[in-house]
């Protein structure tokens, strides 16, 4: 009750004025994304995997010339990591969107029990297509599409860990853009014999609106510092306060909320024992002075965001 008080008086705005979130589409998106739709005729089941915590925002629209012509399935993963209290609406906002077919499920969970869900949708949805089902000797090829850092591959080796008792396939990194181009057939199952293919993660060329990028960002979409550490982390302070998310404050063992975010960052640096040493002329001489390192303590915000340190989240 204490924090709603404090906050009271927080912003009921962010000011996106003098921000422009950079166009992050490099050569191998572009070249993935060629290659994908060459292979889609080999391909039964389209599998689009999107972060739970932005249900909504950052889905590409040239997927939805690829989602049209296969059967597809949208699975919003990391659900460990997010708020799923709306989870109703967000359903929906899908089918509003038509989205026919969803799933919710977290591939870093080591029980794979999300996991052991999405083969039998992915089985109901062919079953239900006539012209796309096959026979149960017949392989079975599934692409896997979305946005960087999202977890596809994640996907993949969970995939492998579960029917095949094998380890990981193909590369998994916390920044975007680990995946480079669409990999060869990757055998996930052998009863049903089921392969996948792995493809680099694509955004729009054209980000719709800075507030979406700076969600892509949060979520790891987009590289940090496109945008600005330093903006990212007053952007995640402004949804955490308007959310009543103060999780931030017992985390940092901080006294209350706060709304200046240069003030939280120097509180979380002090903490970490991160300061510059700064060399000023005073007029007599030069004397050293030690100033927080403001951008060390953004990163370990954002990071402990993305971790779930902070609580879950739903930024849409």
């Amino acid at each position: 009750m204490a924090s709603s008080r404090a906050a009271n008086k927080f912003r009921t705005a962010f000011n996106y004025k003098g921000y422009e979130v950079a166009r992050w589409f490099p050569g191998h998106m572009a070249k993935g994304l060629g290659k994908m739709r060459r292979q889609l005729k080999g391909v039964d089941c389209v599998i689009e995997v999107h972060d739970a915590r932005i249900p909504i925002s950052g889905r590409t629209p040239r997927f939805q010339e690829t989602l049209s012509i296969r059967p597809h399935l949208l699975m919003l993963n990391k659900i460990d990591l997010a708020d799923l209290s709306r989870k109703q609406e967000i359903e929906e906002k899908l089918r509003q969107q038509n989205v026919e077919h969803l799933t919710f499920a977290s591939c870093t969970s080591f029980n794979d029990k999300d996991v052991k869900q999405i083969m039998p949708k992915v089985m109901d949805i062919l079953a239900s297509s006539p012209e796309f089902y096959k026979g149960e000797d017949d392989d079975i090829t599934l692409m896997v599409i979305g946005i960087p850092n999202v977890g596809k591959s994640s996907l993949i080796n969970a995939f492998r860990r579960m029917y095949l008792k094998k380890g990981r396939a193909t590369p998994v990194g916390k920044d975007p853009g680990i995946t480079r181009s669409v990999l060869t057939k990757i055998r996930v199952s052998d009863r049903p014999s089921v392969f996948l293919l792995d493809t680099p993660g694509v955004l729009s060329p054209n980000i719709p609106d800075v507030e979406t990028g700076f969600k892509l960002a949060l979520v790891g979409a987009i590289k940090d510092h496109l945008v600005g550490e330093d903006f990212l982390a007053d952007y995640l302070l402004f949804r955490l306060n308007r959310q009543e998310n103060f999780r931030y404050v017992e985390h940092y063992k901080m006294q209350e909320p706060c709304d200046h975010v240069l003030k939280m960052l120097g509180h979380i640096a002090v903490q970490m024992g991160k300061s510059r040493k700064i060399k000023m002329d005073s007029g007599t001489g030069a004397v050293i002075i030690h100033q927080p390192n403001f951008q060390a303590a953004a990163l370990q915000f954002l990071r402990d965001f993305r971790q779930g340190a902070l609580g879950p989240a739903m930024l849409d």
